[in-house]
């Protein structure tokens, strides 16, 4: 998602206040030979739902209107290819899969008179491609005829046999003098690789003659040569170094999130950690990927969506202020605030509370396509909600997930965004006491999707494609409405059990009346010992009670 932005010594640097985290795994990496890549749509206001756009036919001559995902500003129109394909969320009826963080770059490079943005980039990448490697070829070209209007930005774009990594740019608003409209890097992700991006630009040193597994832009280096952002070998240009410099913001609010996904499978990934903190200017440059040392499941791509950097330096503290009195692993944003002329950061963790949808997508090469796509979806922070699966075949969304008359303003008891949301943002003041109860309900729904999924699969394996397509798509429709029905009982049942900071006793989720018939027995867990020492420490004796007799 498209982030705020400030401009630094020529770069645009971001604020970090609407940011977005991808991760990937190769299909020699994951447990069962998925490609498997993750997405975490983060945009404060935004209201989101399952987007879907059916297989058409077109006419020739039909045209194509262009709106820029994040406004809805008109920008243009283009010939609409002659046949597209069915999309749901952002995995196609191929398994092709795209995601995306905006990292910014050079403002200089930003092309106003673009008509192709990076969200419908996306879209009609997924519209028009049985493949990563056409997905690739169809987004680049299009901008390349077009004009690319979107700040610089990371594609990530995966099918069940391979997983990419597209960075790109546009060349400025002025072409009257110049035809060069966009530059772009791609590069595979090796089969037993696991890659991530966080709104820090990826790609450095890249294999010029590797026409396998790399595709660039002809003017790749001569646009960098040209505006005197490099100077030395073809064969040492790096295209982070030259368009998006990684700058502390870059490092430690951006790359360190990447860190935390190689740090859970990787060994001696301390080795990159002065990198990821971000204030050694001199600290090793982290790779683009790594080898993990075991196999990685969705579930694990799952945990890592929740990340608050749990067992790192990077740990948000839940004993300090930020953390309230029930250790909050949250902070508000903007994440730089001054204080008597100083300024500061927030840690910027993965799981982030403006996460306005989210999915895991698992891409398999050795099923029937309307089997082998699954996307796994959550319509709000992953910390906070149960992914359900969606198959790729999917033609009629589930309502919560495409609620009539629920928008950003408009809140419904239907649309799993709103109630999910309602839940969470009781969950966030009193982490520590409300979210066990949420974990509880969000893991036992989970772990019944995975028990299902054998047993669901081999039964829509041996259908005929039609009668497997509407099996799947009703099962994905029942499972997302089941999601709904339990939020909602899980959201009266924090509100009844915490009512006023106390707590109701209960057993398995039946409350007691007290022993006259009126009013609830409950108890009062009060301060932490952690945070009742932290007052102390911070006010002396003003609360100390004296001694009675």
């Amino acid at each position: 998602m498209k982030r705020l932005f400030i401009l630094t010594a020529g770069i645009v640097a971001g604020m970090y206040a609407m940011a977005c985290t991808n991760f990937i795994v190769g299909k020699k990496a994951s447990v069962d030979g998925s490609v498997i890549c993750s997405y975490n749509a983060d945009s404060y206001g935004a209201f989101m739902w399952l987007y879907h756009y059916p297989a058409a036919k077109h006419q020739k001559g039909e045209m194509r209107k262009i709106v820029e995902w994040d406004t809805n500003k008109p920008l243009g129109e283009i010939p609409e290819a002659e046949e597209t394909y069915n999309v749901i969320g952002n995995m196609n009826e191929w398994q092709v899969t795209i995601g995306e963080t905006t990292y910014g770059g050079r403002e200089e490079m930003v092309d106003s008179t673009g008509i192709i943005d990076y969200g419908s980039l996306i879209y009609i990448g997924l519209q028009r491609a049985k493949s990563a490697r056409e997905a690739i070829k169809i987004m680049t070209s299009l901008v390349e005829t077009y004009g690319y209007y979107s700040e610089g930005e990371t594609f990530t774009i995966c099918d069940p046999d391979e997983a990419w990594i597209l960075e790109m740019q546009g060349c400025g608003p002025d072409r009257s003098k110049s035809k060069e409209r966009v530059v772009w890097v791609a590069w595979r992700i090796p089969d037993n690789a696991i890659c991530g991006h966080a709104n820090q630009s990826r790609i450095g040193k890249f294999p010029l003659k590797d026409k396998e597994n790399v595709m660039y832009s002809k003017n790749v280096i001569k646009y960098a040569r040209k505006m005197g952002w490099f100077t030395g070998k073809d064969e040492d240009f790096s295209w982070k170094n030259a368009y998006a410099f990684p700058d502390f913001g870059g490092r430690r609010i951006c790359d360190a999130r990447v860190w935390t996904f190689f740090n859970r499978h990787v060994k001696g990934m301390d080795r990159y950690l002065p990198w990821a903190m971000g204030k050694d200017k001199d600290a090793e440059d982290m790779p683009l990927w790594v080898i993990p040392d075991g196999k990685v499941s969705v579930q694990d791509v799952m945990a890592a969506m929740r990340d608050h950097y749990e067992g790192t330096p990077m740990a948000i503290d839940s004993t300090d202020v930020g953390a309230g009195i029930w250790q909050m692993p949250y902070r508000p944003t903007p994440l730089y605030y001054k204080v008597d002329g100083k300024k500061y950061f927030n840690e910027r963790p993965v799981s982030t509370q403006q996460t306005a949808w989210t999915f895991v997508a698992q891409m398999r090469s050795w099923l029937p396509r309307e089997v082998g796509g699954c996307l796994w979806f959550g319509n709000d922070d992953p910390n906070m909600v149960a992914y359900t699966p969606i198959y790729c075949s999917m033609t009629e969304q589930p309502e919560c997930y495409n609620t009539p008359g629920a928008d950003d303003i408009t809140f419904s008891d239907k649309n799993a965004f709103w109630v999910e949301n309602w839940v969470s943002n009781m969950v966030y003041p009193r982490y520590s006491a409300l979210f066990p109860s949420l974990r509880e309900v969000r893991d036992s729904l989970e772990k019944s999707y995975f028990m299902q999924q054998t047993a669901i699969e081999e039964k829509a394996k041996g259908m005929e494609p039609a009668a497997r397509q509407k099996y799947l798509n009703d099962y994905s429709v029942a499972q997302a409405q089941r999601m709904l029905a339990r939020w909602k009982k899980l959201a009266t049942y924090l509100i009844v059990k915490y009512n006023d900071m106390a707590v109701k006793p209960d057993e398995n989720g039946q409350f007691k009346r007290g022993k006259y018939g009126l009013g609830a027995r409950v108890k009062r867990p009060g301060y932490s010992p952690a945070f009742a020492r932290r007052i102390v420490k911070e006010t002396g004796d003003r609360y100390l009670a004296p001694e009675e007799k």
